[in-house]
């Protein structure tokens, strides 16, 4: 297993990229939080068959984007102003 912060991913992304394809498990870490990046081949089946029903091509961008300003808009009502 391999750890690398998120800068050295962001100026170096095709290598740990290639190195997730070839089965290392990359940590990335960035302000004290971390992910992992894996290869796709190492995902679990159940995963990567919901995955394939992403976004098939039947949705409606103009449909997406009304819901993103509605949820954005929600949000901002729990916002403080100082």
């Amino acid at each position: 297993m391999i750890t690398a912060t998120a800068a050295d991913v962001q100026n170096d992304f095709i290598k740990y990229f290639e190195m997730a394809q070839n089965g290392e498990e990359i940590t990335i870490t960035f302000n004290g939080k971390a992910a992992k990046l894996i290869g796709a081949e190492r995902l679990p089946l159940d995963t990567m068959k919901a995955m394939r029903g992403i976004l098939k091509g039947n949705y409606d961008e103009d449909e997406m984007h009304a819901e993103r300003i509605e949820k954005r808009e929600s949000m901002d009502r729990y916002k403080c102003d100082n």
